[in-house]
């Protein structure tokens, strides 16, 4: 589980070392393999360990600070967190951005999140990143609901404009882990398009059926 650091790491200097590399690391996770153990920073200074020991982890690879697509994704895992505790699956949120964008744009998440400005994690994990990521016609719908939730978030709330540019590109494509506490990897998504992505019933389906099937976790 995720600890408090002493102190807190320098702006947008969180090193979370080198990205698993080898045999370890296949250029796809796979259902059943085991997941190789990640000791990371959180843009908050809080120790993460994967996998966690005592929880689930369910890893999300957004794409970069500011998404609108992405904000309005984890505002449903906001919403639903307690629930998701309650179920055992600790959530551990990935970005290809630096700490300083990650502190500006998702400083109020109730979970981890981990800077990955170099995607070096995103590479050794093969998510990927394409034009498909907004070409697909399935990416739409959220594209344009994101244009409304913008501008109440900017209006409303005073959140700060989506960056202009961002660390890593626009392409990202998302990727979704589910870890039991021992390391096996129980299931993988790597989306499509910008909007592929696990919902919280999904993740909460499978952290399910993994205790119906007597999982250590």
């Amino acid at each position: 589980m995720p600890s408090p650091a002493a102190s807190q790491p320098h702006p947008d200097k969180v090193d979370n070392g080198p990205a698993p590399q080898g045999k370890a690391v296949a250029d796809r996770l796979r259902v059943g393999a085991t997941f190789p153990p990640l000791s990371l920073t959180a843009t908050d200074g809080r120790r993460v360990e994967v996998p966690s020991g005592d929880t689930l982890v369910h890893l999300q690879f957004r794409r970069f600070a500011g998404c609108p697509i992405c904000n309005l994704h984890l505002h449903s895992f906001v919403r639903r967190h307690r629930e998701l505790g309650a179920a055992g699956v600790q959530e551990v949120v990935f970005f290809h951005s630096g700490r300083d964008a990650l502190l500006r744009h998702a400083a109020d998440l109730p979970f981890p999140v981990v800077p990955d400005p170099e995607r070096r994690f995103y590479r050794a994990f093969g998510v990927e990143s394409g034009a498909r990521a907004l070409a697909d016609p399935r990416a739409w719908p959220a594209l344009l609901q994101t244009l409304v939730t913008v501008a109440a978030d900017i209006l409303v709330r005073g959140r700060p404009l989506p960056p202009l540019r961002s660390q890593g590109g626009r392409l990202g494509l998302p990727a979704d882990v589910l870890i039991d506490r021992t390391g096996r990897i129980l299931a993988v998504k790597y989306g499509g398009h910008a909007d592929d992505q696990w919902t919280v019933d999904t993740v909460l389906a499978l952290a399910g059926g993994a205790d119906r099937q007597g999982s250590p976790a």
